[in-house]
């Protein structure tokens, strides 16, 4: 694509050819403050109508213009900040603004960086940094005040002590949980890019977690049910994270599904699946629970994200269980699915390549 100029007779066929062959946005001032050029990334993201018009029309953001008109004025490099849109995404550049020598007076080459994904990175830090310390103060603080009770009013009485002390045992309990997670969680992300080389036998899997869970399940009145194919059904995974996809996904089911219900584990034999465009396996729990509304479903898999807040840390849920599902099926190349409405229960079916 050529490089869109107002002005053919000027004598900017250098740095026209320069900038046409960068990756990033490159505009071309001239000492009219004219735009006098633009490569294809800058007329994508300001369009063709742009070159030929004065600078202030066409950038319009205060510190941008600021930048511009110190380089012209000064000859100094200047930088700002430039906000921008693509499609539906808000976008963020870095603008440096560089003095060039021109046939008739001091011109500016304007180059943007693009530092969307890098501000979007930061953003989510900083969310992960304040939901951690949210997580980890409400048991910090049981934790002190029961401490403070303990040796103080409460130092003689039996009964409290015996009481505070459950309590502290079960804050200590989900702190301990959290960190098992984001450990769980960091170690997943890690690995998620290298692709599992082993080889899964899912139903007996399935069968080995339906055992495991049982007696909490029975603990809270929940039939766990299996419906297995009777061919075995293996997979290429990683056993030990598919052990705790499921485990996670049963446990759910039953701390969600209610009491006196059924949590149906699911395996289906080998077949074609649109999702994978191949063959592949489907695993799905499903419960008989309140169901949840359609606009919770997409951000499920969201670190920390609850459809309940105060019923989840009820039951001792950390809101990284599904997040870490993600990313392990993410890692063994497959798709999670989540289907559910009020008041008919959910089904997560996890749909994984059979080779």
């Amino acid at each position: 694509m050529a490089i869109a100029r107002y002005d053919r007779d000027m004598n900017t066929s250098l740095l026209e050819s320069f900038a046409g062959a960068l990756p990033i946005p490159v505009l071309l001032i001239d000492p009219s403050e004219r735009i006098a050029a633009a490569n294809p990334p800058a007329l994508r993201l300001f369009g063709a109508a742009q070159v030929g018009r004065h600078y202030i029309t066409a950038l319009r953001q205060p510190a941008v213009l600021d930048a511009v008109e110190a380089c012209l004025r000064d000859g100094v490099t200047g930088q700002a900040r430039y906000l921008g849109r693509e499609g539906s995404r808000d976008t963020s550049w870095t603008v440096t603004a560089g003095a060039v020598a021109l046939p008739h007076g001091r011109g500016a080459v304007l180059s943007f960086e693009d530092i969307t994904a890098v501000e979007a990175a930061e953003a989510m830090r900083r969310d992960f940094v304040a939901n951690v310390s949210h997580e980890l103060r409400t048991p910090i603080t049981a934790l002190s005040g029961f401490i403070e009770t303990l040796r103080g009013a409460a130092r003689d009485d039996p009964a409290a002590r015996e009481r505070f002390l459950s309590i502290m045992e079960r804050e200590a309990g989900r702190m301990s949980q959290l960190v098992a997670d984001l450990l769980s969680l960091g170690r997943v992300e890690q690995e998620e890019r290298q692709r599992p080389t082993g080889t899964v036998d899912l139903s007996a899997l399935v069968a080995q977690v339906a055992a495991l869970l049982e007696p909490v399940a029975a603990r809270d009145r929940v039939r766990i049910r299996l419906e297995l194919p009777e061919a075995p059904v293996s997979v290429p995974g990683d056993e030990e994270q598919l052990r705790q996809v499921l485990s996670n996904l049963v446990g759910n089911a039953i701390k969600y599904g209610g009491a006196d219900r059924d949590v149906t584990l699911s395996l289906g034999a080998p077949a074609q699946h649109r999702e994978l465009r191949g063959a592949g396996v489907r695993l799905s729990v499903t419960d008989q629970g309140e169901g949840i509304a359609p606009h919770h479903i997409p951000r499920l898999t969201e670190r920390f994200y609850r459809v309940d807040s105060h019923r989840s840390r009820a039951v001792g849920g950390t809101g990284l269980g599904l997040a870490i599902v993600k990313h392990i099926v993410n890692r063994h190349r497959g798709r999670l699915r989540i289907e559910s409405a009020p008041g008919q229960g959910s089904s997560f079916s996890v749909i994984l390549p059979a080779s």
